[in-house]
């Protein structure tokens, strides 16, 4: 375990500060969209454009493409796909959400297996690799997560109509197809770039913890969004610290983090309405 100094010391670090940096923002944008994603449902979406953004890093690895280049445009497509097929009668929500991961899980795999085996580049994308990140990675990633937050707050009232009753909310007036399909496209944006910082297996739950966490908190919307988005922040930072401290994986570390938060918050929604 490292002392308090030798930490400070790996803080300062260039690799280390694009890693927080990123991190931080990355972190941010799942806990404030995961609030539209579980009162929505959609909260094993996340799982899904994940493994199927695992596939696509796979063959861009394969083929020799920047992985955020090839990733993107795929993942964003399969995050409308999987709109349209949570909106359908024919194939439930559930079903097409299990359909494409595994079936994203099982490109990737044979890709991997036609080549060269499971190499650390594979590793990397299965796991997370924020270490790793250079300088074009961490301003591409951060343009891009600016981006979403400014989304986010700039259509919150619709995002919230949406979210909360769509036929209401057509009936005001709100573009509810539009909106839906923009907060697929922010979530499959989030999950690229998360990958890199929490791996294929684990990013979904950057949005899921700290939006199930903050419901145990709050009842009202925003409360809940500012709760979730102070959440999961600080449980990156917190789960970077020990990752650092006690030399374990960060995305493993952000995510027990995340964990022993909901399990603590739990406990305590449960004694308050057992005092009340």
């Amino acid at each position: 375990m490292l002392s308090l100094n030798e930490i400070i010391q790996v803080l300062s670090h260039t690799f280390m500060i694009r890693a927080m940096v990123v991190g931080l923002l990355v972190s941010l944008c799942a806990a404030l969209l995961g609030v539209n994603l579980v009162l929505k449902r959609y909260a094993m979406i996340g799982t899904g454009l994940s493994h199927v953004g695992f596939a696509v890093m796979a063959i861009a690895g394969v083929i020799d493409v920047a992985p955020l280049t090839l990733s993107m445009p795929i993942v964003v497509a399969t995050a409308f796909l999987l709109l349209r097929l949570n909106d359908s009668s024919k194939i439930n929500g559930d079903s097409a959400v299990a359909m494409i991961s595994t079936g994203g899980i099982a490109v990737g795999v044979i890709v991997v297996g036609m080549t060269t085996g499971i190499t650390l580049h594979i590793c990397n994308v299965m796991f997370g690799s924020i270490f790793a990140m250079t300088a074009a990675d961490m301003y591409f990633s951060v343009f891009l997560s600016i981006a979403v937050i400014g989304m986010f707050v700039l259509f919150y009232k619709q995002l919230f109509a949406v979210t909360y009753d769509e036929n209401f909310a057509k009936a005001t007036g709100v573009r509810v197809e539009v909106y839906k399909s923009l907060l697929a496209i922010l979530t499959a944006v989030t999950v690229v770039l998360g990958m890199r910082m929490m791996g294929a297996l684990l990013i979904a739950n950057l949005s899921l913890f700290p939006a199930l966490s903050a419901m145990r908190l709050c009842r009202r919307f925003l409360s809940v969004v500012i709760v979730a988005a102070i959440i999961g922040v600080v449980c990156f930072f917190v789960g970077m610290m020990f990752s650092i401290g006690l030399d374990i994986p960060p995305g493993a570390s952000v995510v027990g983090v995340n964990l022993v938060v909901f399990i603590i918050l739990s406990g305590v929604s449960f004694v308050k309405r057992g005092v009340a």
